[in-house]
């Protein structure tokens, strides 16, 4: 938890945001292979696709 909490504070992004999506994702049956999108990094671009 730690490792992504900094992951995301690097990244400049909300950890609890982050996590509340990453969350949500799988309870939605987020597909193991596109773990990709997952990442820190990639929710970035996905929220400022989305402004």
């Amino acid at each position: 938890m730690a490792s992504v909490i900094g992951t995301c504070k690097l990244n400049g992004i909300n950890p609890q945001a982050h996590l509340e999506h990453v969350l949500e994702k799988i309870l939605n049956g987020h597909m193991q292979e596109d773990i990709q999108t997952l990442l820190p990094w990639n929710f970035k671009l996905e929220r400022a696709r989305h402004s």
